[in-house]
């Protein structure tokens, strides 16, 4: 494996760093530092974004498309206005932060936060259409198992009572039956692929409330009623539906969504990085590539379970093309990198500061970082 400027085109496909430099203006200055060494290499820029907010921005910027902009109901059943992204060979793109996430909570109140609003997205693209559709997970207020989605796509809750209700986070335990017969017949023929990067069960000690629930405002017995209500749904899904999704690798997706989509609505969970180079073909572009570029705050043995960075290193490696990796913070123990096909990782920080005060010198330490890089790759 190596650098070569045979093949005139280099790919630079970052993540953000978080809290300081957004994954485009990464690679505005990946392609600046680029240029000054290369001027009249072809530059690829990819910004990425694996399910949470900016994940429809990104995907427009690397591929175009257009928005869709519709009126839903918010977390507290709110009327407000939202989007979603429809790309050039079809596909409607939602993230689940443009209707639940955290910004549109005034007040955190997981136990009463709906996704109903998310429902009503997918309904208007499939009305329009649109048979793929892309839900990043990321983000999201919410703890209700994708139920008020799936209740504005008609599938149909009751209690013990048999009373018709709309399931929020603490009201999963009164589920007792579901009734998918009024599910809009549009689903039969979508594609719904669901973008996250955890792994997390639905239910239990790393299960969507325990893990993620404090983050959304629950309390340590909202958790343990979340928890029982997320259980309770799961077993009348498998009940009624004869799907069983409460071990489901990602299940435990943005407050369940992960799990009731992919027994209600027969989402396919997979990793928000794979499904983002499927959509660039990012395998094609591989083919005269010489080099790629990605980055993000840090690397550490989080990162290797198939996030950002090593999803596509694992692109690369499979087409013989380097990759170097340009982070903030590098862990330790990180050797397994190397084996998924990482050539090198490069740290931005150069001198040891606190992160309040390196904050403000990142864009310029990566930029610094790029153009020693560049140095060294176009040594003679």
């Amino acid at each position: 494996m190596k650098f070569t400027t045979d093949k005139n085109r280099i790919i630079l496909i970052p993540d953000s760093f978080k809290g300081t430099i957004s994954a485009t203006e990464v690679c505005d200055i990946m392609a600046n530092s680029v240029r000054k060494f290369i001027p009249d290499v072809e530059i690829t820029a990819i910004p990425v974004a694996d399910g949470g907010e900016g994940t429809v921005e990104a995907l427009q910027l690397a591929v175009g498309g257009e928005i869709v902009n519709i009126d839903v109901k918010g977390p507290l059943m709110q009327d407000m206005k939202s989007f979603y992204g429809i790309l050039p060979n079809g596909s409607a793109v939602i993230e689940v932060a443009a209707v639940v996430g955290l910004p549109q909570m005034e007040k955190l109140a997981v136990m009463d936060a709906t996704t109903y609003g998310v429902g009503q997205l997918i309904s208007d693209a499939l009305a329009k259409g649109h048979t793929e559709i892309v839900i990043g997970l990321g983000g999201s207020a919410t703890n209700d198992g994708g139920a008020g989605a799936c209740a504005a796509l008609g599938i149909k809750f009751f209690d013990k009572d048999d009373n018709e209700f709309v399931p929020v986070g603490k009201t999963l335990i009164d589920i007792a039956r579901i009734d998918v017969s009024g599910k809009d017949p549009k689903l039969n023929n979508a594609t719904i692929k669901l973008m996250s990067d955890i792994n997390n069960p639905l239910c239990g000690e790393r299960g969507a409330a325990a893990v993620f629930g404090p983050q959304k405002g629950a309390t340590e017995s909202d958790v343990i009623a979340l928890d029982a209500g997320l259980k309770n749904f799961a077993e009348i899904v498998k009940r009624d539906v004869g799907v069983d999704i409460i071990d489901v690798p990602g299940a435990g997706a943005a407050g369940g969504i992960g799990g009731g989509f992919y027994g209600l609505l027969n989402g396919k969970l997979e990793m928000g990085i794979d499904v983002i180079l499927d959509i660039v073909k990012f395998d094609e572009l591989l083919a005269d590539t010489s080099i790629v570029f990605t980055g993000e705050g840090k690397i550490d043995s989080q990162s290797l379970g198939g996030k950002v960075v090593i999803g596509i290193a694992k692109r690369a490696k499979k087409q013989n093309v380097p990759l170097v990796a340009v982070v903030g913070d590098i862990g330790d123990n990180m050797d397994e990198a190397y084996d998924y096909g990482v050539t090198a990782i490069m740290s931005t920080n150069r001198v040891a500061v606190p992160f309040k005060e390196a904050k403000p010198r990142a864009k310029s330490d990566l930029s610094l970082a790029m153009d020693e890089i560049m140095r060294l790759l176009t040594l003679e």
